[in-house]
Protein backbone atom coordinates (compact mmCIF):
# COMPACT_ATOMS: atom_id res chain seq x y z
CA UNK A 1 0.00 0.00 0.00
CA UNK A 2 1.21 3.17 -0.90
CA UNK A 3 0.43 6.23 1.33
CA UNK A 4 1.01 10.44 0.83
CA UNK A 5 0.38 12.39 3.75
CA UNK A 6 0.26 15.54 3.56
CA UNK A 7 1.82 17.87 6.30
CA UNK A 8 2.20 21.26 7.43
CA UNK A 9 5.11 23.18 9.12
CA UNK A 10 3.32 25.94 11.16
CA UNK A 11 3.82 28.49 13.91
CA UNK A 12 3.79 26.92 17.39
CA UNK A 13 0.40 29.05 18.53
CA UNK A 14 1.40 30.09 21.67
CA UNK A 15 3.71 32.14 20.59
CA UNK A 16 2.30 33.62 18.17
CA UNK A 17 1.88 37.81 18.07
CA UNK A 18 0.43 40.17 15.62
CA UNK A 19 2.11 42.98 14.40
CA UNK A 20 0.13 46.54 15.53
CA UNK A 21 0.69 48.52 12.47
CA UNK A 22 0.69 45.67 9.45
CA UNK A 23 -1.98 43.42 11.51
CA UNK A 24 0.13 40.49 10.07
CA UNK A 25 1.22 37.61 11.93
CA UNK A 26 4.91 37.99 13.31
CA UNK A 27 6.59 34.92 12.40
CA UNK A 28 10.33 36.04 12.86
CA UNK A 29 11.76 34.00 15.88
CA UNK A 30 8.85 31.93 15.92
CA UNK A 31 9.57 27.89 17.10
CA UNK A 32 7.63 26.61 13.83
CA UNK A 33 5.93 23.25 14.55
CA UNK A 34 4.59 20.20 12.86
CA UNK A 35 0.85 20.91 12.98
CA UNK A 36 -0.64 18.77 15.37
CA UNK A 37 -3.52 17.03 13.68
CA UNK A 38 -0.24 16.07 10.70
CA UNK A 39 1.07 14.23 13.60
CA UNK A 40 -1.65 11.96 13.90
CA UNK A 41 -1.96 11.52 9.87
CA UNK A 42 1.80 10.25 9.83
CA UNK A 43 1.21 8.05 12.42
CA UNK A 44 -1.55 6.17 10.96
CA UNK A 45 0.24 6.06 7.57
CA UNK A 46 3.87 4.63 9.42
CA UNK A 47 0.94 2.11 11.02
CA UNK A 48 -0.24 1.13 7.65
CA UNK A 49 2.97 0.18 5.87
CA UNK A 50 3.81 -2.02 9.27
CA UNK A 51 0.73 -3.61 8.97
CA UNK A 52 -0.18 -3.54 4.99
CA UNK A 53 3.53 -2.96 3.76
CA UNK A 54 4.26 -0.59 0.50
CA UNK A 55 5.86 3.16 1.24
CA UNK A 56 5.22 6.15 2.92
CA UNK A 57 5.58 9.57 1.53
CA UNK A 58 5.12 13.04 3.24
CA UNK A 59 4.59 16.41 1.24
CA UNK A 60 4.75 19.85 2.16
CA UNK A 61 4.34 22.72 0.33
CA UNK A 62 6.37 26.09 2.41
CA UNK A 63 9.37 27.82 2.53
CA UNK A 64 12.83 26.11 2.67
CA UNK A 65 12.44 25.87 6.30
CA UNK A 66 9.47 23.56 5.68
CA UNK A 67 12.15 20.67 5.21
CA UNK A 68 12.84 20.12 8.75
CA UNK A 69 9.07 19.42 9.45
CA UNK A 70 9.59 16.79 6.77
CA UNK A 71 12.86 15.73 8.42
CA UNK A 72 10.93 14.90 11.31
CA UNK A 73 8.40 12.99 10.10
CA UNK A 74 10.98 10.49 8.32
CA UNK A 75 12.68 10.41 11.78
CA UNK A 76 9.37 8.55 12.95
CA UNK A 77 9.82 6.51 10.26
CA UNK A 78 7.97 8.08 6.91
CA UNK A 79 10.34 6.65 4.25
CA UNK A 80 10.03 9.67 1.72
CA UNK A 81 9.91 13.47 1.64
CA UNK A 82 9.18 15.60 -1.59
CA UNK A 83 8.90 19.60 -0.24
CA UNK A 84 6.98 21.75 -2.90
CA UNK A 85 8.84 25.27 -2.12
CA UNK A 86 8.76 28.74 -5.18
CA UNK A 87 8.39 32.12 -4.11
CA UNK A 88 5.42 32.22 -6.53
CA UNK A 89 3.52 29.91 -3.77
CA UNK A 90 3.61 32.69 -1.56
CA UNK A 91 0.00 33.79 -0.52
CA UNK A 92 -1.99 31.11 -1.82
CA UNK A 93 -5.70 30.86 -0.52
CA UNK A 94 -6.52 27.02 0.03
CA UNK A 95 -7.98 26.85 -3.57
CA UNK A 96 -4.40 27.39 -4.71
CA UNK A 97 -2.61 25.62 -2.32
CA UNK A 98 -4.83 22.53 -2.89
CA UNK A 99 -4.50 22.58 -6.59
CA UNK A 100 -0.93 22.74 -5.77
CA UNK A 101 -0.79 19.81 -3.62
CA UNK A 102 -2.97 17.77 -5.50
CA UNK A 103 -1.06 18.82 -9.20
CA UNK A 104 1.99 16.91 -6.87
CA UNK A 105 0.19 14.07 -5.49
CA UNK A 106 -0.65 13.54 -9.65
CA UNK A 107 2.89 13.38 -10.76
CA UNK A 108 3.32 10.54 -8.34
CA UNK A 109 0.55 9.08 -9.89
CA UNK A 110 1.08 5.77 -7.53
CA UNK A 111 -0.93 5.83 -4.67
CA UNK A 112 -3.50 3.81 -2.59
CA UNK A 113 -4.47 6.63 0.33
CA UNK A 114 -4.05 9.79 1.23
CA UNK A 115 -4.47 11.51 4.56
CA UNK A 116 -4.13 15.05 5.74
CA UNK A 117 -4.62 16.13 9.20
CA UNK A 118 -8.52 17.82 10.29
CA UNK A 119 -7.07 21.39 9.83
CA UNK A 120 -4.10 23.95 10.64
CA UNK A 121 -4.10 25.34 13.55
CA UNK A 122 -3.05 28.77 11.64
CA UNK A 123 -6.14 28.94 9.43
CA UNK A 124 -8.28 26.44 10.82
CA UNK A 125 -10.49 26.47 7.32
CA UNK A 126 -10.34 22.10 7.39
CA UNK A 127 -11.00 23.31 3.73
CA UNK A 128 -7.31 21.92 2.11
CA UNK A 129 -8.17 17.99 2.38
CA UNK A 130 -12.00 17.74 1.02
CA UNK A 131 -10.68 20.70 -1.97
CA UNK A 132 -7.75 17.91 -2.69
CA UNK A 133 -10.01 15.19 -3.19
CA UNK A 134 -12.33 17.01 -5.46
CA UNK A 135 -9.34 18.06 -7.49
CA UNK A 136 -8.22 14.25 -7.58
CA UNK A 137 -11.73 13.00 -8.44
CA UNK A 138 -11.18 11.14 -5.19
CA UNK A 139 -14.33 9.90 -2.56
CA UNK A 140 -13.17 11.59 0.91
CA UNK A 141 -13.83 10.35 4.55
CA UNK A 142 -13.61 13.24 6.45
CA UNK A 143 -12.60 13.78 10.49
CA UNK A 144 -11.84 9.77 11.05
CA UNK A 145 -11.39 8.58 14.31
CA UNK A 146 -10.79 4.84 14.00
CA UNK A 147 -10.13 2.41 10.91
CA UNK A 148 -12.47 -0.86 10.86
CA UNK A 149 -11.08 -2.23 7.90
CA UNK A 150 -8.40 -2.18 5.24
CA UNK A 151 -8.74 -4.95 2.57
CA UNK A 152 -8.39 -5.50 -1.25
CA UNK A 153 -9.85 -1.97 -2.64
CA UNK A 154 -11.84 -0.55 0.30
CA UNK A 155 -11.50 0.99 3.39
CA UNK A 156 -14.08 1.56 6.32
CA UNK A 157 -13.88 3.95 8.75
CA UNK A 158 -15.32 5.34 11.46
CA UNK A 159 -15.82 9.21 11.57
CA UNK A 160 -16.89 11.29 14.09
CA UNK A 161 -19.96 13.41 14.54
CA UNK A 162 -21.31 15.78 17.37
CA UNK A 163 -23.66 13.12 18.76
CA UNK A 164 -21.93 9.95 17.46
CA UNK A 165 -20.25 8.72 15.03
CA UNK A 166 -20.76 7.21 11.56
CA UNK A 167 -20.02 3.90 9.84
CA UNK A 168 -18.70 4.21 6.06
CA UNK A 169 -17.25 2.20 3.52
CA UNK A 170 -15.17 4.04 0.51
CA UNK A 171 -13.69 2.39 -2.78
CA UNK A 172 -9.35 2.81 -2.61
CA UNK A 173 -7.83 4.91 -3.52
CA UNK A 174 -9.01 7.88 -1.34
CA UNK A 175 -8.67 10.99 0.72
CA UNK A 176 -9.24 10.75 4.55
CA UNK A 177 -8.46 13.59 7.46
CA UNK A 178 -8.17 12.46 10.31
CA UNK A 179 -8.76 13.64 14.40
CA UNK A 180 -6.54 14.01 17.44
CA UNK A 181 -8.80 10.98 19.07
CA UNK A 182 -7.27 8.53 16.42
CA UNK A 183 -3.81 7.62 17.68
CA UNK A 184 -0.97 8.80 19.94
CA UNK A 185 2.02 9.81 17.59
CA UNK A 186 5.42 8.21 18.40
CA UNK A 187 8.27 10.67 19.18
CA UNK A 188 10.99 10.18 16.23
CA UNK A 189 13.34 7.64 17.01
CA UNK A 190 16.81 9.60 17.16
CA UNK A 191 18.65 7.22 14.90
CA UNK A 192 16.17 8.17 11.92
CA UNK A 193 16.09 11.42 12.77
CA UNK A 194 20.04 12.30 12.54
CA UNK A 195 19.64 9.78 8.97
CA UNK A 196 17.19 12.19 7.97
CA UNK A 197 18.97 15.28 8.99
CA UNK A 198 22.37 14.17 7.35
CA UNK A 199 20.19 13.35 4.36
CA UNK A 200 17.91 16.24 3.54
CA UNK A 201 19.75 16.61 0.15
CA UNK A 202 18.07 13.62 -0.86
CA UNK A 203 14.54 14.97 0.30
CA UNK A 204 13.18 15.95 -3.10
CA UNK A 205 12.55 19.47 -3.79
CA UNK A 206 9.73 20.76 -6.78
CA UNK A 207 9.41 24.29 -7.71
CA UNK A 208 6.45 25.28 -10.26
CA UNK A 209 8.69 24.28 -13.23
CA UNK A 210 8.63 20.73 -11.89
CA UNK A 211 4.57 20.57 -11.89
CA UNK A 212 4.27 22.17 -14.95
CA UNK A 213 2.46 24.80 -13.88
CA UNK A 214 1.74 28.68 -13.91
CA UNK A 215 2.06 31.68 -11.64
CA UNK A 216 -1.86 32.33 -12.77
CA UNK A 217 -2.79 29.16 -10.72
CA UNK A 218 -1.00 29.14 -8.46
CA UNK A 219 -0.11 31.39 -4.91
CA UNK A 220 -1.48 34.70 -5.04
CA UNK A 221 -1.87 34.70 -8.71
CA UNK A 222 -4.19 31.26 -8.53
CA UNK A 223 -6.05 32.40 -5.00
CA UNK A 224 -9.76 33.26 -5.46
CA UNK A 225 -9.36 34.74 -2.13
CA UNK A 226 -7.58 37.89 -0.13
CA UNK A 227 -6.81 38.73 3.36
CA UNK A 228 -6.74 42.27 4.38
CA UNK A 229 -6.03 41.96 7.51
CA UNK A 230 -5.35 39.92 10.65
CA UNK A 231 -5.90 41.67 13.76
CA UNK A 232 -6.33 40.01 17.53
CA UNK A 233 -9.89 40.98 18.77
CA UNK A 234 -10.57 43.81 21.46
CA UNK A 235 -12.43 42.21 24.87
CA UNK A 236 -13.37 44.19 27.92
CA UNK A 237 -14.09 42.30 30.59
CA UNK A 238 -16.92 43.95 32.51
CA UNK A 239 -17.44 42.57 36.45
CA UNK A 240 -19.96 43.62 39.04
CA UNK A 241 -19.51 42.80 43.33
CA UNK A 242 -22.65 41.96 44.88
CA UNK A 243 -23.24 42.94 48.06
CA UNK A 244 -25.41 41.95 51.15
CA UNK A 245 -26.75 38.84 53.04
CA UNK A 246 -25.96 35.59 51.42
CA UNK A 247 -30.03 35.38 50.22
CA UNK A 248 -29.78 38.89 48.75
CA UNK A 249 -26.44 38.15 46.71
CA UNK A 250 -28.36 35.05 45.67
CA UNK A 251 -31.32 36.43 44.55
CA UNK A 252 -29.93 39.80 42.90
CA UNK A 253 -27.67 36.86 40.97
CA UNK A 254 -30.64 34.61 39.89
CA UNK A 255 -32.38 37.87 38.60
CA UNK A 256 -28.87 38.87 36.55
CA UNK A 257 -28.91 35.19 35.04
CA UNK A 258 -32.36 36.22 34.10
CA UNK A 259 -31.64 39.18 32.81
CA UNK A 260 -29.41 37.38 30.36
CA UNK A 261 -31.52 34.33 29.66
CA UNK A 262 -28.43 32.11 30.93
CA UNK A 263 -31.48 30.19 32.83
Amino acid sequence: MNIVTLIKQVPDTTEIKIDPKTGTLIREGVESIINPDDRHAIELAITLKKDFGGKTIVISMGPPQAIDAISEAMGMGIDEGILLTDKNFGGADTWATSFTLGTAIRKLNAYDLIICGRQAIDGDTAQIGPQIAEFLGLPQLTYVRQIEEISEGKIIVRRALEDGYEKIESPLPALITVIGELNTPRYPNVDLLINACKEKAKIKTWDAADLGVTVQEIGLGGSLTRVMKTFSPKTKRVGEILKGDKEEIVNQLMERLHEKHLI
